[in-house]
């Protein structure tokens, strides 16, 4: 598939929904700043070679779908997203560094859900298909 990253011996498609706040709810992104956001979430996944697959910033909280590649894990990537676009938010929009005056728009955490082209019953499927019917016990795990 053409949507599959190709290393030298890999072949990986991560995806992930992820989903962050801003610090009290506060509804601070709008107008300038929504679209400044956005700019700033666009350019740091470029840098990052992660794929935004779709994404909404709304007026408290952020929500992506992305494609990253296996080098890279989620939460160092979403360490990057927030951390990068508070400092440069807050050091281009003065009101949002005395609103917040921690240094930090984004609240503490974020959610984040795998997605994929493939679901659980398929990858059972695919697992029962390959396992070998002499071995007769329950084991979840069966390495033959």
């Amino acid at each position: 598939m053409k949507d599959n990253r190709h290393g030298h011996h890999t072949i990986t498609r991560l995806t992930a929904h992820i989903v962050w706040s801003t610090k009290y709810r506060y509804h601070v992104l709008e107008g300038d700043i929504k679209v400044r956001c956005r700019d700033l979430l666009v350019q740091i996944c470029d840098a990052e070679d992660v794929r935004i697959l779709s994404g909404v910033v709304s007026k408290d909280h952020i929500h992506m779908h992305i494609e990253y590649p296996p080098k890279l894990a989620l939460s160092d990537l979403v360490k990057r997203l927030k951390g990068r676009t508070s400092r440069l938010l807050q050091a281009e929009f003065p009101n949002l560094k005395q609103r917040y005056w921690g240094n930090h728009c984004w609240a503490i955490g974020y959610g984040a859900w795998s997605t994929g082209n493939i679901t659980d019953e398929m990858v059972q499927e695919y697992l029962e298909h390959h396992r070998n019917p002499s071995n007769k016990d329950n084991n979840p795990f069966i390495l033959e």
